[in-house]
């Protein structure tokens, strides 16, 4: 594994980027840097394209230029499908939703559609880093992937609401401040991988990369959970009832149940896989959060 070279740069200063490639040369590109709040995005919207669309421009370019044989991972997300998830068959079980189509029994794929669904602007700023990712890939000839993630989380991540689904789930339990659901019962479904996962895919790729490949990264039905069945693990592992609201009108473009089919993944890098299981995870972060309040 190459050795790792971290900088501070405005991801939207074009000069800096292809200055500081040029001197660097990486062996590899991990980029991980956007604007990520969907909700916020409608109130900056040019700082959200600028980050996300541009950004990522700047660093494609800049590796173009400078190191086009370097492995290009790109940290997409599975907003670039929007809310066309939603318009699968599903059914309505006890505590969660799921996909009422044999089609989807493993979860969403990457053949799925990005058209004709609303995405937010946040959303939409991704699709067009995504799909630039894309074609430098198969333009160029460049070893580059988006990973179009889910949840990823874990132990040191700092949830708030408007991102962080666990974190800040088990943050308000802890703190026994209120958590609020927006619509759809509490039964919306996400599934979540540890950082761990991410950290061991990305390294997978690195040592063997494809060019222009797009790979769903999440923690796949296994590791899927809905608010209500987050609420009953957290109690489990802390031993405090979750304090909750509810609103019956559900956030624009929210998913109804989203979770990735990991297959793809698999079949291109076999010894890749889920090691840490959705209880561990959660185990995990109510640690953490408990050490932060000491």
């Amino acid at each position: 594994m190459p050795g790792f070279v971290h900088h501070e740069l405005d991801i939207r200063d074009r000069q800096g980027i292809l200055e500081l490639v040029k001197e660097i040369k990486p062996d590899v590109i991990i980029h991980t840097a956007a604007q990520p709040s969907h909700d916020r995005a409608a109130a900056i919207p040019f700082d959200d394209f600028d980050t996300n669309a541009v950004g990522t421009m700047n660093l494609l370019e800049a590796a173009r230029q400078f190191c086009p044989e370097s492995p290009f991972i790109h940290m997409s997300t599975n907003k670039v499908y929007g809310d066309a998830a939603n318009h699968i068959t599903m059914k309505e079980l006890e505590s969660r939703y799921d996909y009422d189509d044999l089609k989807y029994e493993h979860g969403i794929a990457e053949d799925f559609t990005i058209d004709q669904s609303k995405h937010s602007l946040f959303g939409a700023s991704k699709v067009a880093a995504d799909v630039m990712v894309q074609e430098y890939g198969r333009y160029f000839g460049m070893p580059t992937c988006c990973l179009r993630g889910g949840c990823l989380t874990g132990p040191n991540h700092a949830g708030v609401e408007l991102h962080g689904f666990l974190s800040y789930l088990v943050k308000c339990n802890l703190e026994e401040r209120e958590y609020n659901i927006y619509g759809y019962k509490g039964k919306q479904v996400r599934d979540n991988i540890h950082s761990l996962d991410v950290a061991r895919f990305m390294a997978a790729f690195i040592e063997a990369p494809c060019v222009a490949e797009v790979y769903n990264l999440g923690g796949g039905k296994e590791n899927s959970i809905s608010i209500l069945e987050a609420f009953k693990l957290a109690e489990e592992f802390t031993g405090k009832k979750q304090v909750f609201s509810y609103l019956d009108q559900a956030r624009l473009g929210d998913h109804i149940c989203y979770y990735s089919d990991l297959r793809k993944m698999q079949h291109h890098y076999p010894s890749w896989g889920i090691t840490q299981t959705l209880a561990e995870t959660m185990h995990q972060i109510v640690e953490a959060w408990q050490q932060r309040s000491r």
